[in-house]
């Protein structure tokens, strides 16, 4: 269904003005929502009497707003009653809701809304920005949201880097709009229908642009749209109205006038870890293979409700300790070991290898997003792998296990110190075969699956790491199973239990952490691994 839509600039305090002027128009075009993409409020510091008396009466309901309106974050701090009145409800007054630092969310047309506030502070450097309220962001920020992976609209206050390279329109702002690398990459991964900003003074609305043809031979079309501030001397633009249909297809060709996407994206070309050639030696093996026909459509949950999914407003991102390009990194919830563990670490070590993208398998994903997640993963396996022999020499090994089932939600690896001894002395291989034995399932076989693309069933997969070896190289063994087989999803959980005699830990429920104690354990994994990230 088609939505009629309002989005209006920076209001800077002249809301009673505004919400005015907006209800004169909603009795006239009836509008689905309105969204303000700019400050909303005056700035504190700087507020006067009269700005302290309008919010007083917003708050107290003498100033009606006419239409559900999201206000975004912009680049001044909130008022402190606002913030007050936010932190005990979800809205400042009957209509008037506020969007978020970083938030992704779903309107009752259907109409998805990613949004992005304040401006790149290049100091928050220990991961997302935890507060609600302070207009500043970090580019861990930027890199959640891409795990939302489309968007009909997204909301940013500054600028993609390099929106305007291709455009023939003329902008002329007296201030030049800040322009950041991690929203051009923001903007590429989602291919948004529309991105609002603001630009002071200035209106730009730029040539439509089309991003690469998707799977359905169908190009996603960009706007970009930059509104002025209300009541600016040159008579710019600050409010503009259009329509949007969520669930319009989008064209087989690029419509007239449109140009190539500009976006300048940050994406760096990076090596595989270990030997000067073994990235060439995995492009290499992976695009010898045959061009396989991918297996059918999964019907798993949405990524919105995917507890692995970026895009899941409510997943725990404080547990988040790396995002790359096409996985991030966590610390497990409920961790197998506990921090006393591995001594020399004094950390638990279980850390979670996830995809960005929303697929039960690697092997559902298509080509070019397959073999670069997988590539990925097995970097940061290696990086922990350097991080663990840098810690403690070659007194641990690691762990590492899939199961690549297709009816489960989200794919992703388990990774897991272990005492090198037990590999040495094969304890670990046979602890696995054992438990599979007992299990009745199919023996293990030593054999590397790759990516999984050539695998005709699901798989367990267990990938084991002798310190005295190069951080790239490990033993691999593979359980094939069917739908005849019940498998267990925490076989590789209760195999490391009973082999480090954590018998009473298998069960992640029974070892709860108090957010304070998950981020603490973040915050070592962070500073042991900081040598090693290779997205920093």
């Amino acid at each position: 269904m088609t939505s009629k839509i309002l989005v209006i600039g920076e209001v800077n305090g002249q809301f009673p003005h505004v919400f005015s002027k907006l209800a004169d128009l909603q009795q006239k075009h009836q509008f689905a929502f309105a969204l303000i993409v700019g400050n909303l409020f005056a700035h504190p510091l700087t507020a006067t009497a009269e700005d302290e008396e309008s919010i007083a009466s917003l708050l107290n309901g003498k100033i009606h707003v006419p239409v559900t309106t999201y206000f975004a974050l912009g680049t001044q701090p909130l008022p402190p009653a606002i913030i007050s009145k936010l932190e005990s409800a979800e809205e400042v007054c009957p209509n008037l809701y506020f969007l978020g630092k970083r938030t992704v969310m779903k309107t009752s047309e259907g109409i998805r809304i990613v949004a992005l506030g304040g401006q790149l502070d290049a100091n928050i450097t220990a991961g997302a920005s935890k507060d609600d309220y302070p207009p500043y962001y970090g580019e861990t920020d930027a890199k959640i949201l891409k795990g939302a992976t489309t968007a009909d609209i997204l909301v940013t206050t500054e600028w993609p880097t390099g929106v305007r390279t291709r455009s023939a329109v003329p902008f002329n702002p007296t201030e030049q709009p800040l322009e950041q690398h991690c929203l051009a990459d923001l903007c590429s991964a989602l291919k948004p229908r529309y991105h609002f900003t603001t630009s002071l003074g200035a209106f730009y609305e730029r040539e439509p642009f089309f991003h690469e043809k998707n799977e359905e031979g169908a190009y996603p079309i960009t706007r970009f749209i930059s509104l002025a501030e209300y009541g600016n001397d040159k008579n710019q633009k600050w409010i503009f109205a259009f329509s949007l249909d969520p669930k319009a297809a989008l064209p087989a060709n690029p419509p007239e006038g449109a140009t190539a996407s500009p976006l300048t994206t940050s994406d760096k070309k990076r090596g595989f870890p270990g030997n000067a050639n073994s990235g060439a030696q995995y492009t290499y093996e992976h695009d010898k293979r045959p061009n396989k026909r991918r297996r059918g459509p999964h019907k798993a949950p949405s990524a919105s409700e995917c507890f692995f999914c970026l895009a899941n407003e409510n997943i725990s991102t404080h547990l988040i300790t790396s995002i790359g390009d096409n996985a991030y990194m966590t610390t497990a919830k409920g961790p197998l070991p506990t921090s006393t563990t591995f001594p020399k670490l004094g950390f638990p070590g279980h850390l979670l290898i996830i995809p960005m993208a929303h697929q039960p398998t690697l092997a559902n994903m298509e080509e070019e997003e397959r073999q670069n997640t997988y590539a990925e993963m097995q970097r940061y396996r290696c990086s922990l792998n350097n991080m663990l022999k840098s810690a403690a020499g070659e007194e641990y090994g690691s762990v590492t296990w899939e199961v690549s089932k297709s009816s489960l939600m989200h794919t992703h690896w388990q990774y897991m110190p272990v005492p090198a001894e037990l590999i040495r002395n094969r304890s670990v291989e046979a602890a696995f075969k054992a438990l599979a034995k007992n299990q009745n399932y199919p023996k293990f076989e030593e054999a590397d699956v790759g990516d999984g693309f050539e695998e005709t069933s699901d798989f367990f997969r267990v990938l084991i790491w002798d310190p005295r070896k190069q951080a790239d190289q490990y033993q691999s063994f593979v359980l094939r199973f069917d739908e005849k087989i019940r498998f267990h999803l925490q076989f590789g959980r209760e195999v490391m239990g009973k082999l480090l005699k954590l018998d009473q830990r298998v069960d992640w429920h029974s070892c709860g952490q108090t957010q304070q104690q998950e981020e603490e354990d973040v915050a070592k994994v962070k500073e042991a691994f900081a040598e090693f990230d290779f997205t920093e």
